[in-house]
């Protein structure tokens, strides 16, 4: 039987909330003044007559204050909306946490998350997200950390968001893992927070450590410095402490200082990647320690990667990893993923690009063999990988800074989890296996081969193709009642059209020379991604907005299909 019951009463301004919390519970609850002249107030009683009030004076638009309530049983929680704002509530039981989840109790309209049934990419139970943070398996089950703000669907003071799976695709809400300092917390003026990071396992006992960069807008000397927190039971972060103060002098940096990525190198020290700017150009610098922990130590080994090309100003979010063998074997490649800030192809007009160089690490320095561009789509930003075992797995956000901005509302999600790999002399990066468990029904096997239309259930789908002929023109024609959508091959390449009536030319979607022979194709609400020959060619794109793609109809020369299908997909 559920545990929580739930009613509210809006008699007048008063809201009433009634919750039964099994024993042993926490309810984590966020609330604020409506306005500066007048105190706001929430009551918690019980079967046994009231037994506390918070009282809260902050008023400022962005200044919720979190609480915490320890206990069981029935209680009611009441407060008056003419005085108080009360954003997000959700309980859990520390006990089992990571099994259960959390129960979402309470989010304001402003800041709930979409009803999309069906739809399968993960999204935040509520409030804003960005950045993956923290990727990886830690206990033996894959945790999803991420940039996030619980009270809009605005970028705003930064926290990490955590979720945890089984599979990387049917997640379970946790509680808030990591918390701006109170300096910003005092002052919220002053925009920043937990920003962007990364995690490994704790070396001499369960747990992790989590290292992000903290920024505090027109902080002197150093807007953003990097910091450190353990979690000994992956529920919520501690007390977190300044490893890297200040960047590395006399190597003519920005303000730009952040995202460090912490990994083991092939001579068994742990490396951090951070991202900056140059007067070179954007760079990824490289640090190492020799403390067995992470802990600190840490000291400034260079510059690993310096990039003068479309206009980028920092290099953000930079990940390492070896790919075709051992770490510690010097034969084996390793692939250096990172996005490149306000950057901008002149050829297509796509904005923020995320490149992966191909090459050979030795702890201290990189050799790129070869380069290519992660995703042709662009909307595969901030990707964050880790070795599972001997698989790199990766996921990014599916979304950019060229559409999001902190002034729009933009509720977003990440992409598909996808494996990265060596194959045929290129960078392959394609769904991860555990995808098919997501094919429900199937839609058809034979008309979308023979030119028909196919309708599509919801907004959830998987579209397979095979060609006979490797780069055979074909045109996929998806109806959405907002946006010309397709995909399409030809003499340039493989394409994403996204065109919207009235918002002037598109950027070129396209991944130019690509002839692809088969075509794997997921559609979600507000999401297409491509990939073409297991992930040798892969596109993502966002799609303003969350209706529905209506049906698709696949056009191509007489013959030349071998075989398609079409699915659709659950969680």
């Amino acid at each position: 039987m559920d545990q929580t019951a739930i009613t509210a009463s809006t008699a007048d301004t008063v809201r009433t909330l009634l919750v039964d919390l099994p024993v042993n519970a926490t309810l984590h609850i966020w609330l604020k003044a409506v306005s500066a002249d007048r105190q706001g107030s929430l009551s918690f009683t019980s079967a046994r007559g009231k037994f506390g009030e918070v009282l809260v004076t902050n008023a400022d638009e962005n200044e919720f204050r979190i609480f915490h309530v320890f206990g069981g049983g029935a209680i009611e929680l009441s407060y008056d909306t003419a005085e108080t704002s009360v954003s997000v509530a959700y309980w859990f039981t520390p006990a089992d946490v990571l099994e259960t989840g959390i129960t979402v109790i309470h989010t304001n309209p402003v800041n709930a998350a979409p009803d999309l049934p069906g739809g399968y990419h993960f999204r935040p139970p509520f409030g804003w997200m960005n950045d993956p943070n923290g990727f990886g398996r830690f206990g033996g089950r894959p945790h999803l950390f991420y940039q996030h703000y619980s009270h809009g669907l605005r970028w705003n003071t930064m926290h990490w968001g955590h979720a945890v799976s089984s599979d990387y695709l049917r997640w379970r809400h946790l509680p808030i893992f990591l918390f701006p300092s109170e300096e910003i917390a005092a002052r919220p003026d002053k925009r920043g927070g937990a920003f962007s990071g990364s995690a490994i396992p704790l070396p001499d006992g369960p747990g992790i450590r989590v290292f992000f960069t903290e920024q505090v807008q027109d902080r002197q000397p150093e807007q953003q410095i990097q910091l450190t927190a353990t979690s000994g039971d992956l529920i919520m972060a501690g007390q977190a402490d300044v490893i890297l103060p200040h960047r590395p002098e006399n190597q003519g940096l920005t303000l730009d200082f952040r995202d460090p990525y912490v990994f083991k190198g092939p001579d068994g020290l742990w490396k951090m990647l951070l991202g900056s700017q140059s007067d070179e150009g954007g760079v990824i610098l490289l640090y190492e320690t020799k403390d067995h922990t992470a802990a600190g130590g840490w000291t400034y080994v260079g510059k690993l990667s310096v990039e003068r090309r479309y206009k980028t100003t920092a290099t953000e979010c930079p990940c390492l990893l070896p790919l075709d063998g051992l770490a510690t074997d010097p034969k084996t490649r390793w692939a250096l993923i990172f996005g490149l800030m306000t950057s901008e192809d002149p050829d297509t007009r796509r904005k923020n690009l995320t490149m992966a160089a191909v090459g050979w690490f030795d702890g201290r320095s990189f050799v790129k063999e070869y380069e290519q561009e992660l995703d042709f789509g662009t909307d595969n930003y901030a990707f964050q990988a880790f070795m599972d075992g001997d698989t790199a797995i990766g996921i990014g956000w599916l979304a950019n800074w060229a559409d999001a901005g902190p002034t729009i509302d933009f509720p977003t999600a990440m992409t598909l989890p996808r494996r990265i790999l060596l194959s045929g002399g290129v960078l392959r990066t394609p769904p991860i296996g555990p995808a098919e468990s997501l094919r429900g029904q199937m839609l058809d096997r034979t008309r979308l081969a023979a030119g028909q239309t196919v309708k599509l259930d919801s907004g959830a789908a998987e579209i397979l193709f095979e060609l006979n002929d490797a780069g055979t023109p074909f045109e996929l024609e998806l109806d959405h009642p907002d946006v010309r959508l397709g995909v399409f091959v030809d003499d340039v390449g493989l394409w994403i059209r996204h065109e919207v009536e009235g918002a002037g030319a598109s950027p070129d979607y396209v991944a130019r020379g690509a002839r692809p022979k088969r075509l794997r194709i997921f559609l979600d609400y507000g999401s297409i991604e491509v990939f073409a020959d297991d992930g040798r060619w892969v596109g993502t794109k966002r799609i303003d907005g969350f209706a529905p793609i209506r049906s698709a109809r696949l056009t191509a020369p007489s013959g030349s299909v071998a075989n398609a299908t079409v699915w659709a997909l659950r969680l």
